[in-house]
């Protein structure tokens, strides 16, 4: 996959993070990734249609994405993924969806995404078929991390 495709994902979630949370994200070693691969206990997949075919895979621990959605609901506590704190997860990673695709809009790179899924269990395993897999992490705040994995057609 084409570098210029992957700087909007990092500079449309670095943006997003900020701004619902007001914690920094740090860009870590981006990498390849080989399939199949263990994910964190919580998941949401975006899909991508267009110029870039394939899905985009938000991950992270269970205990940051309740973090997040406490961010998101103006700091109420969350101390269980119920319906509002799913929603508010799965809107984070739409949001940042969106802007890659208006970033890249802006480049002359036309993509649509498909609404958000959320997962959650423990050793979720990803095997995406026939796709290469970039993991771009992300360090918020101290030490938690959220994986972007972009997984694209060959």
């Amino acid at each position: 996959m084409n570098i210029e495709y992957i700087n909007p994902f990092i500079e449309a979630s670095q943006t997003v993070i900020k701004q619902i949370t007001t914690f920094e994200a740090k860009l870590g070693k981006v990498y390849l990734k080989t399939a199949p691969y263990r994910s964190e206990d919580l998941i949401i997949m975006v899909g991508l249609t267009g110029k870039i075919r394939g899905q985009a895979i938000f991950s992270m621990k269970k205990s940051l994405g309740m973090k997040i959605a406490s961010s998101m609901m103006m700091g109420m506590p969350v101390t269980e993924f119920d319906e509002m704190s799913k929603s508010a997860i799965s809107e984070m990673a739409n949001m940042i969806m969106g802007n890659a695709a208006t970033i890249l809009y802006n480049k002359g790179i036309n993509i649509d995404i498909t609404p958000p899924s959320l997962l959650m269990g423990e050793n979720l395993q990803i095997t995406p078929n026939k796709m290469k897999t970039i993991c771009v992490p992300l360090i918020v705040g101290d030490s938690d991390v959220v994986e972007l994995d972009i997984s694209s057609e060959i």
